[in-house]
């Protein structure tokens, strides 16, 4: 990256599934397994951060380019099946017309099989090289390798000739490293061989800039490169499986050949000018003729399906046990009666009666549902329901001589989906009930679109059905069409959506968002996971909870009192702020006379001057708004003077006792005045001072007074040491 130029980087997988399960697939099977196919990897110049929901969509892409490129795979592994199928039914082709050298001689060959560099074929001590092949002195000496090393198997593959034990592997070199080889006769093999791996490898980057050199200490790209090519270089691609089937294939084909020519049968030439004679042809053909309808037969009457046939009048003349067995009508009372009067349902009559015209016709029909009656033990079924493919039944001259019948019972799908239509009926009826006590829905799949949107939902957004369900909720629904109020609610919801699809649900979240008209809607979203009767998530059912018009009268009620609230709480802010100026001018008032020189009471009534300007410094600090909003009360403990504390309380009361003509005792002793406490001053003052202007304003006026005694008091306090505690 440094190189590049590269800081920030970005890397997306591309998962497919593994080689094995790319058979089983193609198969039809179910693929589990998965493997790692390459990287998309992002570069950039700069630091840069991409947000989850863009990351979350790079996601999505590579799963659905690993899809795309797992069907493409798959697509060209079935091409390669089919291109082997052609090359061996070529080959038989060349076996049958010539003799078995033909599979080297002529074209196609054996190299068109299978993916090689040359092929061989060693018949009858005579050696057919194709392509890139050891000498046949080689060949005679890999022969007597195979035969003494490997004479019990069938074959032998390998992509490397060296580690598969051959001596003389180093003497082939690079040309020939691996090997593929089929046993026809313990004296007849054919060979495929490939060259070594590093000839298909090839280097991206610029491997021929002069400045580009590794360092020798660390394994950069290029020495990392090299070493590989050394590991590889003896080595081959490996023989794939669908390869291996098909070399095996053609073994067994070519060992029936060699063992005809071998009794003197095989020769194409001799099956052209053969001694059999016309009479026994013809005999021969009509005895499997009689084999096969015989097999036919059987195999109508023991199958799994209901089989029934009918001739030109509509008459049953064909009943097999499945269809004996479904609707309780053995073979012999079914015989001869008529399809359309005797059998199905008046409303199946008008389908079979053209079913059957159009049958006789020559123009047949399939995936036709009828109705069939019961008899017997059956008959409390009520009905079977089949579905049928309506076939011409010809005779040698092909005339049409009847109709036959190959049916699939699909009674217990069809009571199924009766039921299942009744059900979807309900739930329509619920979940569309324009009602005001049904809740506005709506549903997602287990992709984040939109599968649901009921009635009501439509109501309150005011977008219909048809204009949301399909598109993605999260971005496109509600962000789009229902505005958010920003991209942290969208996140939110996001959050919410794929917890729940992914099996956790959610109660009352607050959810809000603009319907179409711009209005403001309010409501308490809840969220339970969609799933299979297996378990497995399908999606998310999510209700919306609006509250009344009562409840919203009273939430406006409370959100213009919170307003209104505000609003003081703001003047409350202006007017401390306000306060703390002249605050400002008393206490740089009171630092310039500390500066001057005062004699003892000029110094207390400046002590007791700034005790209460810092008082009311310290209330203004609590009025804040972000204290009353912390709702926390911060204590400013430091030791401090009785004396100081009893003046500046005094001296708050002194105007009010003037005013209403009170006399003020003051019962201090002197050890009290000089005594220091540690504590919060300043709330002491204040506490006091409050405290001492009540008693003013609750004290009789004529003749009245306000005393103030203080007293010490000595406790022991839990650790057993002398607290000293001070009486008002």
């Amino acid at each position: 990256m440094a190189n590049m130029g590269s800081i920030a980087s970005l890397v997306m997988a591309v998962i497919i599934s593994s080689g094995g399960d790319d058979e089983q697939t193609a198969r039809g099977g179910i693929s589990s397994a998965m493997k790692l196919w390459g990287l998309v990897v992002c570069h950039h110049s700069s630091p840069r951060f991409i947000p989850f929901p863009l990351r979350y969509a790079c996601e999505f892409l590579m799963q659905a380019f690993g899809l795309q490129l797992n069907m493409e795979l798959q697509l060209a592994h079935q091409l390669s099946e089919k291109h082997i199928l052609r090359t061996q039914t070529l080959l038989c082709d060349m076996l049958l017309r010539d003799s078995p050298t033909g599979i080297v001689t002529q074209s196609p060959s054996i190299m068109d099989l299978v993916k090689c560099d040359g092929a061989a074929l060693y018949y009858h001590g005579k050696y057919y090289p194709l392509g890139v092949t050891p000498t046949e002195s080689q060949i005679k000496d890999i022969i007597e390798w195979l035969t003494v090393c490997h004479g019990d198997s069938t074959g032998l593959s390998t992509d490397s000739l060296a580690d598969a034990g051959y001596l003389g592997a180093a003497a082939l070199g690079d040309a020939v490293c691996g090997m593929a080889v089929a046993y026809i006769t313990p004296s007849d093999y054919l060979f495929w061989f490939r060259s070594h791996t590093a000839k298909e490898i090839k280097w991206g980057g610029a491997k021929h800039h002069p400045e580009d050199k590794d360092d020798g200490q660390r394994m950069h790209p290029r020495s990392s490169f090299k070493a590989f090519l050394e590991v590889v270089k003896s080595r081959s691609l490996p023989w794939e499986n669908a390869e291996m089937d098909a070399i095996h294939s053609l073994q067994l084909i070519l060992r029936d050949s060699f063992r005809d020519v071998a009794e003197g049968t095989s020769n194409s030439k001799a099956i052209v000018n053969g001694q059999v004679q016309v009479g026994e042809l013809e005999l021969r053909g009509i005895n499997e003729l009689s084999s096969v309808a015989r097999e036919m037969v059987r195999l109508i009457e023991t199958a799994t399906v209901p089989i029934f046939a009918v001739d030109t009048e509509g008459c049953i003349n064909g009943w097999n046990a499945k269809i004996a067995e479904l609707t309780g009508l053995s073979v012999e009372e079914a015989m001869g009666k008529s399809l359309v009067n005797d059998l199905i349902f008046k409303e199946s009559e008008e389908i079979v009666e053209k079913l059957l015209s159009r049958a006789l016709r020559g123009e047949e029909d399939k995936n036709v549902e009828i109705k069939l009656k019961t008899f017997g033990a059956e008959q409390s079924r009520g009905a079977i329901f089949v579905i049928v493919n309506a076939c011409s039944s010809r005779d040698y001259t092909q005339n049409v001589v009847g109709v036959c019948f190959v049916g699939q019972d699909v009674t217990g799908q069809k009571v199924v989906m009766d039921k299942f239509v009744n059900i979807q009926g309900d739930y329509k009826a619920i979940v569309h009930n324009p009602n005001p006590l049904i809740p506005p829905i709506f549903a997602s799949d287990e992709n984040s679109c939109c599968s649901e949107w009921n009635t009501a939902m439509e109501k309150l957004t005011g977008w219909s059905r048809g204009e949301v369900v399909g598109k993605i909720l999260i971005g496109e629904v509600f962000g789009n069409f229902c505005r958010l109020k920003g991209p942290d609610a969208l996140t939110k919801f996001m959050v919410v959506l794929h917890n729940a699809i992914g099996g956790q649900d959610y109660e009352k979240f607050p959810f809000s968002f603009f319907d179409k008209n711009g209005n403001y809607v309010q409501a308490l979203l809840t969220a339970n996971t969609r799933s299979k009767v297996d378990g497995k998530s399908i999606g998310a059912f999510c209700f919306l909870q609006i509250a009344s018009t009562e409840l919203q009268q009273a939430l406006e009620i409370q959100r213009r009192q919170e307003k209104k609230c505000y609003a003081r709480m703001k003047e409350l802010a202006y007017i401390c702020q306000e306060i703390k100026n002249p605050l400002s001018g008393i206490r740089f008032t009171n630092s310039l006379l500390q500066m001057t020189d005062l004699n003892d009471d000029q110094r207390q009534f400046l002590e007791t001057s700034s005790a209460c300007e810092k008082q009311m410094s310290k209330i203004v600090k609590d009025a804040s708004l972000q204290s009353i909003e912390d709702g926390s009360l911060v204590l400013e403990k430091s030791e401090f003077s009785l004396g100081s504390v009893m003046n500046a309380v005094v001296s708050q009361a002194m105007l009010l006792l003037r005013e209403r003509d009170l006399q003020l005792i003051r019962d201090i002793p002197d050890e009290i005045k000089e005594a220091s406490a540690y504590g919060d001053q300043f709330k002491i003052q204040q506490v006091l001072a409050d405290f001492l202007l009540s008693m003013v304003r609750s004290a009789p006026t004529e003749n009245g007074w306000v005393e103030i005694q203080v007293r010490p008091n000595l406790k022991q306090n839990s650790d057993g040491a002398d607290t000293g505690l001070f009486i008002f």
